[in-house]
């Protein structure tokens, strides 16, 4: 199911903000000192191209400069990445077929807005890199 989810995302809205993002990228890279945000804008390229079977996880390595660096992108393109991402749903939302397709646009704009410090990971396996956040109970619930 997830890879009929993600064909008909990647014709009917994927690719044309996996292109939005490649673009400021790109943009970023062209200057030195942003080449960070160019980075996290071509991982979350990839996760908007297949987003379903993938989530976002924090990183627990990620610093005060990552916080830093989320303020400067929220100002300069994070808020423009979030508002597209809310006019692609839209459209989505009108079929029915469409709906999952919505909530999973509206699902990718915490990342657009606050990419740094994040990691994009398989969704059945999502502590494999970094172990469970704290408090976290396998069980379903707090420690």
């Amino acid at each position: 199911m997830r890879t009929i989810l993600n064909i008909i995302w990647l014709v009917l809205a994927g690719l044309w903000l996996a292109i939005g993002y490649v673009f400021f990228g790109v943009l970023a890279c062209i200057l030195i000192v942003t080449i960070p945000f160019g980075i996290a804008s071509f991982r979350i390229a990839g996760y908007a191209l297949w987003p379903f079977g993938r989530t976002v996880v924090d990183k627990p390595t990620a610093g005060g400069w990552s916080t830093f660096g989320n303020v400067i992108w929220f100002v300069v393109a994070g808020i423009w990445l979030a508002i597209g991402h809310v006019i692609t749903s839209i459209p989505l939302f009108v079929s029915i077929i469409g709906i999952p397709l919505g909530i999973a646009n509206l699902k990718m704009i915490p990342i657009s807005l606050l990419p740094l410090g994040k990691d994009i990971v398989p969704i059945d396996a999502p502590y494999t890199a970094y172990g469970p956040p704290a408090g976290y109970d396998p069980r379903g619930g707090q420690r």
